[in-house]
């Protein structure tokens, strides 16, 4: 799971189940939902602003998101739709392939890297107002957690949102993806980031509702 080439085996062997075929639905409800506040929405350089931002605005001015373990880049798409600057990033050759062409087809502007994202630190220190995690967080190694969330507090700037839907929540082994607690989350964000908002999110996609644990926090 350490390699890119374990992941585009998945895709060529079609045995990639956690692609939904659409956005998260808990990100689609955060985006919807209207309950933005300083202490929730994105900022950039200046008072908070909405995610849903005019077409004419400056592009310079909107907040900037990085989405790691992207996939096809669903969620992407749906953030850069909202007005968002968006970089994805996944480890697979084919997942880039396969979002590059949709958010083309699509008509976003989104970049997507072929990255490791355990590299993301060193290139984009402080790069991003936000960023979203789904899926990332449980398909790597869980010895490796504490490592990736320290790679996320480097490429957000100070203060910068961390809104993170964690799966699966629940007990066993195996994977991935890996068995999530609410204790693996504290202990991750422990130290680098305040949280401001922790539940289950109103709405999950079938067969995950019961197993997912959604989190708002800032850069400390």
């Amino acid at each position: 799971m350490s390699t890119a080439g374990f992941w585009d085996g998945l895709y060529a062997a079609a045995q990639d189940g956690w692609d939904l075929g659409a956005a998260a639905p808990a990100l689609e409800d955060w985006l919807a939902s209207g309950r933005f506040s300083s202490s929730s929405s994105i900022e950039c350089g200046g008072p908070a602003m909405a995610p849903a931002l005019p077409r004419s605005a400056d592009i310079r001015l909107r907040p900037r998101v990085a989405v790691p373990g992207a996939g096809r880049g669903h969620d992407a798409r749906l953030l850069a739709r909202h007005g968002y600057r968006v970089t994805a990033f996944d480890f697979a050759n084919s997942a880039v392939a396969e979002a590059r062409r949709l958010a083309a087809e699509d008509g976003v502007d989104v970049v997507v890297e072929q990255r490791d994202v355990f590299t993301l630190g060193h290139d984009y220190a402080g790069a991003f107002d936000g960023v979203w995690e789904y899926t990332c967080f449980c398909a790597i190694d869980p010895a490796r957690r504490e490592e990736y969330v320290r790679g996320l507090h480097a490429i957000l700037r100070p203060g910068g949102l961390l809104l993170a839907c964690f799966f699966p929540l629940r007990e066993g082994g195996g994977g991935p993806p890996f068995p999530v607690s609410r204790d693996d989350i504290d202990r991750a964000l422990a130290g680098r980031f305040e949280v401001s908002r922790a539940g289950p999110p109103e709405r999950s996609a079938d067969g995950r509702r019961g197993l997912e644990w959604l989190v708002e926090a800032r850069r400390t």
